[in-house]
């Protein structure tokens, strides 16, 4: 059985406001002159510091282009997106990328750990790449979170010598390195067998729980949307639904 200890404290928890404010938010893609389409359609939607949400809703209904429009990873057609009380729109590329290491973290279906790196320099590479170096306290910090997650003994591992849910749990370490205050999560465990998928979304509640990290997770499989406290339905583009999922009875 994985052993896990305890996270390194978070230093951005305080008190309950909303991090994400989105309003009026469309989304337009040319897919050939003149013509348009539009994906995202007027959304309004207020995230609290501290929620832990699942956005779900059939494929292609918006679910990963509102996530990339949370994580700064593109432009918002019309409308307004306020990330921890801060307008995005008209933020030059630098700027928007200040933002991205500073206030998100990222965990994605196919966990993006380069190969030839060990598990302790992917979690570390965020680091590297905002700061050109790393830094004693970032490389403790990084074998902190490794730990944390159950993988201490295997700091010096690459993705090859390890599971695809060893390999996830690498991924969210690394997410967690810049301490940002929302993680966006787009199918985690997608690529997980059962138990492996149940473990690691278990550990993003334990981070949760332990940290007050803000969590925003696409998901197809309604048992895990069942355990956030907050399901969010996209179809064709709009907000369907948005609320406390339903109980079992």
């Amino acid at each position: 059985m994985t052993t896990l200890v305890p996270l390194p404290p978070s230093p951005g928890s305080g008190a309950a406001q909303n991090l994400i404010t989105l309003q009026g938010v469309t989304k337009r893609y040319h897919v050939g002159q003149p013509s348009e389409s539009e994906v995202l359609h007027g959304l309004d939607l207020q995230v609290q510091r501290g929620e832990f949400i699942a956005l779900i809703g059939p494929s292609g209904s918006g679910k990963s282009t509102l996530l990339n429009i949370l994580g700064l990873l593109e432009p918002l057609t019309s409308g307004s997106y306020q990330l921890a009380g801060e307008a995005v729109q008209g933020l030059s590329d630098a700027q928007l990328t200040l933002r991205r290491r500073r206030l998100l973290g990222f965990v994605f279906q196919f966990h993006h750990l380069l190969p030839a790196f060990s598990a302790l320099e992917n979690v570390t590479l965020p680091a590297l790449m905002a700061e050109g170096h790393i830094s004693a306290r970032e490389e403790e910090r990084a074998r902190s979170l490794l730990d944390a997650v159950g993988l201490g003994h295997a700091l010096h591992k690459r993705p090859n010598e390890l599971s695809g849910g060893m390999q996830q749990r690498v991924a969210i370490a690394r997410a967690l390195i810049m301490e940002p205050p929302l993680v966006l999560a787009d199918e985690p465990t997608g690529n997980l067998d059962t138990a492996s998928s149940s473990e690691v979304f278990a550990l993003l509640r334990r981070i949760h729980a332990e940290r007050g990290t803000t969590f925003i997770v696409v998901t197809h499989d309604p048992r895990l949307a069942a355990r956030c406290d907050r399901q969010v339905e996209l179809v064709d583009g709009r907000i369907a639904s948005d609320g406390n999922p339903p109980q079992e009875a």
